[in-house]
């Protein structure tokens, strides 16, 4: 079924109260099912257990990826089953969206996980207690929250800006629920196919997993060094033979083609442009500066060898100028989204609001944005040593960079959490330097909480094109917080850091964003005098190349094939997840080729087909069956999504088995003889 909307006309001749009270009569869908308890229930689970997707993607890459979608699909496709055997019924269109509200919250709550509060204990060398960085991300999501719906009323009602995600969600449950289920039922299974078949390959490629397996079978020894240890460049050089650059080993340098399938599914939903600029940055950072600067004795090694830690020391210098600048630039060379933001804040008039019944009072903002801003100041000054008057000034700070961040959210779907993170460090580099733990704490203040407003927004979007109730929205997105914060918490300290400060920028969490967060704070507080000077000279470089880029961009009016930002970000993630990530830009992008060219022969044949001879009108062409690749790039997110969720979910639970059980008892030696004791006993 079509959404209803206005049209651009209706949307500027219209008063706000034209455009409420025709949403009213036309949209809004009264008292269908929507936050019930099933659905709270799907949503705090699937969201929970879909926020361990970010920790393991944001730990890697330093991105957050939506769950909305993802658990739009997964949602229908478990209630359509379930209907089926005659165990429920199936799931409304609202429940659904009060559902993915509750999962997109659980979803994004925990970046400051991999952001800020990483940052913060690297440089303090020190890990923030896991109680306190619960509860710092769970006030910072409330004060999201209350910044967020007084801006509703512009961005969503007023100006009817289209959040292009959150549209995307509203297309999607709309195909879903009210469109052909047999479509509906095709994108729960691609999804769920994917994620097992992403699972089964981790399971595979966990090393316990595989040393397990060997200890049951006799393998040639050349053969377990392959497969189970994966050192196949030690056992290359027991044969006279070292690949490597430069004399340095391919593993020291990170270049490795153990492609992992979730990483390939990041890259699919990333795109061609993305992928081809990673994989430019990661050839010139690994197969030709870090080579050479190994060899000139400016990349030192520690305890004999190099790796992705020792190379980022140098590295993520050039890396982060190309992205800074690149950011800042893409933000400030178009003052009028800034100016936007601004424009019809305030109502003239005294207008009744004929939505006051479900929409989220506007005074529990006024009230709660201060109440709650007052908490934020005094953790900030009890935990993290923020001083009052600093604390208190990043509350307007936030009102301003949210207003900043929903209209480029709003407009494009990008939210500059990153930019925005580093305008607030310019701005407390300034009033108080040399104070980096005050540098990066109300950097993510700011950051986290303008992202969390306009990701708020992004999901209530859906809800206002399906005829949602907003208030069941708010306490969706409060249910999300918690369930997100109640798993991706403890398994972050838990599974990933394990009570180890120096995890932090190595290859197994090389969390790329913090060390972004934490470059920046040094270069304000300490300047760049500590730096080598080939440092130095990267800096210079890649911020002229970060501005370069995106001037050629607006040049060319975004048809330049590169992005500055995964430019940069290359020089601080190691080159397999980059190889990774544009393999699957670059698989993907060959599907959308090719289904585009089917579909164009199509046309043409249709078109052809349309008249008989002497004129006579044909009967239109029988449908024809899509081939697999056209069905692969019409479905390219809920592929991508599934392998993403899969493979992560696995890889965390590998890791916590992996803490909590397994150090030992998968021990080859071990597992035989606990084998044998229990084949003892059974009956010859």
């Amino acid at each position: 079924m079509a959404i209803k909307q206005l049209t651009p006309e209706q949307v500027h001749a219209m008063s706000l109260e034209e455009k409420d009270t025709w949403w009213l009569k036309n949209i809004y869908r009264g008292d269908m099912p929507q936050l019930t308890l099933r659905s709270g229930i799907t949503g705090m689970l699937l969201g929970a257990f879909l926020s361990l997707t970010n920790v393991y993607i944001g730990a890697r890459t330093g991105w957050s990826l939506g769950v909305g979608i993802t658990s739009v699909i997964l949602a229908f496709g478990l209630f359509k089953v379930l209907s089926r055997m005659g165990l429920g019924r199936d799931m409304t269109v609202l429940e659904n969206n009060a559902m993915q509200s509750i999962a997109t919250s659980a979803g994004y709550i925990n970046a400051p996980l991999f952001t800020s509060l990483a940052a913060y204990s690297m440089v303090t060398t020190t890990i923030i207690p896991m109680g306190r960085a619960m509860i710092w991300m769970f006030v910072l999501a409330i004060l999201g929250v209350l910044f967020a719906f007084p801006m509703k009323k512009r961005f969503i009602n007023d100006e009817q800006l289209p959040f292009p995600e959150g549209m995307a969600a509203g297309v999607v449950m709309d195909a879903l629920h009210e469109s052909d289920e047999k479509e509906g039922l095709f994108k729960a299974k691609l999804l769920i196919g994917g994620g097992l078949v992403s699972a089964a390959l981790e399971l595979l490629r966990d090393d316990k997993v595989m040393r397990a397996l060997f200890a049951l079978k006799s393998i040639p020894h050349y053969y377990d060094e392959i497969f189970y240890h994966g050192r196949l460049a030690d056992l290359l050089k027991r044969w006279g033979v070292s690949p490597g650059l430069r004399g340095i080993p391919f593993n020291e340098l990170t270049i490795r083609f153990d492609t992992s399938l979730i990483f390939v599914a990041t890259g699919g939903l990333m795109g061609i442009r993305t992928g081809v600029s990673l994989l430019l940055g990661g050839v010139l950072n690994y197969w030709i500066l870090a080579p050479l600067l190994i060899q000139h004795g400016i990349i030192l090694p520690r305890n004999g060898h190099y790796g992705f830690g020792q190379i980022t020391i140098w590295a993520l210098w050039g890396g982060v100028a190309c992205m800074t600048t690149s950011s800042l630039y893409a933000f400030f060379s178009k003052p009028k989204v800034i100016l936007d933001a601004f424009k019809g804040l305030s109502r003239k008039g005294g207008a009744r609001d004929v939505l006051a019944d479900i929409e989220l009072p506007v005074k529990l903002s006024i009230i709660g944005v201060p109440l709650v801003g007052a908490v934020v100041v005094v953790l900030g000054k009890v935990w993290f040593g923020i001083e009052w008057w600093l604390g208190i000034l990043a509350i307007p700070l936030v009102f301003v960079f949210s207003l900043i961040a929903v209209n480029s959210t709003a407009i494009t779907a990008i939210t500059p959490t990153g930019a925005l993170g580093k305008l607030t460090q310019l701005t407390y580099g300034v009033l108080a330097p040399k104070n980096i733990t005050t540098n990066l704490m109300t950097a993510g203040i700011t950051a986290e909480v303008a992202s969390n407003t306009a990701n708020l927004l992004m999901d209530i979007k859906p809800g206002y094109m399906l005829g949602g109730k907003p208030r069941h929205q708010a306490v969706g997105h409060v249910l999300g917080a918690i369930a997100g914060l109640v798993l991706s918490v403890p398994v972050w300290y838990l599974v990933l850091i394990q009570g180890d400060i120096g995890r932090y920028g190595t290859e197994q969490l090389p969390v790329p964003s913090a060390l972004t967060w934490k470059a920046v704070a040094e270069v304000l507080m300490k300047g760049l005098d500590f730096l080598h000077p080939t440092a130095k000279t990267a800096v210079l470089v890649g911020a002229i190349i970060g501005i370069v880029v995106e001037v050629t961009k607006q040049l060319t009016r975004n048809r330049f094939p590169l992005s500055a930002v995964a430019l940069g970000l290359a020089f601080i993630l190691n080159f397999t997840d980059i190889w990774s990530m544009f393999l699957g830009s670059f698989l993907f992008w060959l599907l959308e080729r090719r289904s585009a060219a089917w579909h164009r022969k199509r046309e043409q044949a249709s078109r052809l087909s349309t008249t008989g001879p002497g004129g006579a009108p044909e009967p239109p062409p029988a449908p024809v069956e899509r081939p697999w690749y056209a069905l692969a790039s019409e479905n390219t997110e809920a592929i991508c999504a599934g392998v993403i969720a899969g493979g992560s979910l696995m890889g965390i639970g590998l890791s916590v088995l992996g803490v909590l059980v397994l150090p030992d008892v998968l021990e080859a030696e071990s597992l035989t003889r606990a084998l044998g004791e229990v084949l003892s006993f059974l009956p010859k």
